[in-house]
């Protein structure tokens, strides 16, 4: 086969066959025709063999900075993670250097294939492609793929028979080291693998950051190299906290992650791993969001604040000016005292369980028409499945670029005040804390 023969043009039978074509070379074109073609997902490169031995594995990204596209490496180390930036070409030419000389396996993940390169003990190139959904399209050898590299980032699943039992692609990878440290992952074969009992804790995760990365998008946060300042009340041990700071940084922008706890050895466990991985722009502070000064923000998080608290931290979101605010409430005590239950409803809201659901759906409600009230898109939703939290809702608004309209805002003044008289409800913490700010007076 001529090198300008289509790339799996079959040999005719009556003439010798050539020399196999170079495996890596032909890696490297499937790698600049999904680049060429915008179907480019990410580029796992492992089995290090160079000179740093810290260095575990390279990432590389297709991202767009000051209007041209260019590749962003994300070096993982044991203690650390390194990024840099790369043009197009430059970062072609930095991955084609690297590939059997460093790096011993890499992985192409496209919209439409699975390609793998592996090198022999010997440094004979290896080359397998998979469509996703289906079996295997070309292989220099036979055989399933390549086990070592399935799942390596669990970022996409691997290539099983008939497209079936293969893995959700998820919106954050497994080769972060922290998660390692945070229990997440453990190391199987000298690679990282999502602990069993951690993978519904995964799953809530990843949900999670696709809701958190639709509303960046939607705030218009989403410019390469742009400064995302962002608080996290209740941040526990730091799973969201960390996720949401690695997230954001594979995205090409610059974030200023802060997560907020009231238990020390939390905020200590977190600030350890931060520094171990050197994840700068992420920090843990002991705090309480009712006690907080005021704090310029982007976005603000808080999740399963009990009671008011998700109010305060609500109303610190608005102080802080922050363009996304998420909240998953929990431990709805305010509003249910005071409900006094309308005639009509006397005979379903007769059950403690359902009068306990309608607090809930009552509080919840004011909340979202109180944030619209201060020019927010609002909705109220599932995260998660029921099946792996109870607490499966949230209440997540992002700044209009427009305020609310004089007549909108009567009309949400109206609707306001129709619910309180409807239940009987003489105040609402939230409500409560923008009318002595004198912010709900109608327009």
């Amino acid at each position: 086969m001529s090198s300008g023969s289509p790339l799996f043009a079959p040999s005719p039978s009556d003439t010798p066959a050539p020399a196999a074509p170079d495996e890596r070379q032909r890696f490297l074109r499937l790698l600049r025709t999904a680049l060429a073609e915008r179907r480019f997902q990410r580029l796992l490169l492992n089995r290090h063999e160079g000179e740093d031995a810290t260095i575990e594995r390279l990432t590389v990204r297709d991202i767009e900075l000051r209007g041209e596209r260019a590749l962003s490496f994300l070096w993982r180390h044991k203690t650390k993670d390194i990024t840099k930036n790369h043009a197009l070409e430059d970062g072609l030419a930095l991955i084609e250097s690297l590939l059997g000389s460093q790096f011993m396996q890499a992985h192409l993940d496209t919209l439409g294939e699975e390609v793998q390169l592996r090198f022999s003990r010997k440094g004979k190139p290896l080359l397998q492609v998979g469509r996703k959904g289906g079996a295997a399209a070309a292989s220099s050898e036979g055989g399933g793929a390549d086990a070592e590299s399935g799942g390596a980032g669990g970022a996409s699943g691997s290539n099983s028979p008939g497209g079936h039992d293969r893995e959700k692609p998820r919106a954050l990878s497994l080769d972060s080291p922290f998660w390692r440290e945070l229990g997440v992952t453990h190391e199987i074969k000298g690679r990282p693998a999502l602990v069993p009992a951690m993978a519904r804790k995964w799953k809530q995760i990843n949900k999670f950051i696709e809701i958190f990365g639709a509303a960046i998008r939607k705030a218009g946060l989403d410019a390469p190299g742009t400064p995302v300042r962002l608080a996290d009340f209740g941040s526990g041990k730091g799973y969201l906290t960390f996720a949401m700071h690695d997230w954001l940084r594979t995205q090409g922008l610059a974030p200023a992650v802060q997560g907020v706890e009231l238990k020390q050895d939390m905020v200590a466990l977190g600030n350890a791993a931060a520094a171990r991985h050197a994840l700068t722009g992420l920090s843990f502070e002991h705090g309480d969001v009712r006690e907080r000064g005021d704090q310029p923000l982007d976005v603000m998080v808080a999740l399963h604040a009990c009671d008011i608290a998700t109010d305060y931290a609500m109303h610190f979101g608005l102080r802080s000016g922050a363009r996304v605010i998420m909240c998953a409430p929990c431990c709805h005590k305010e509003i249910r005292p005071q409900m006094h239950t309308p005639a009509a409803l006397r005979p379903l809201l007769q059950h403690g369980i359902h009068l306990g659901q309608e607090a809930e759906m009552v509080t919840d409600s004011l909340r979202a028409l109180l944030l619209e009230l201060m020019g927010y898109d609002t909705q109220v939703i599932e995260f998660i499945a029921l099946e792996h939290t109870s607490k499966n809702k949230m209440v997540l608004a992002v700044k209009r670029a427009q305020d609310t309209t004089p007549s909108r805002r009567a009309e949400l003044l109206t609707q306001l005040e129709e619910i309180k008289r409807f239940y009987g409800l003489r105040s609402q913490a939230l409500e409560t804390l923008l009318r002595v700010e004198g912010k709900l007076e109608a327009a």
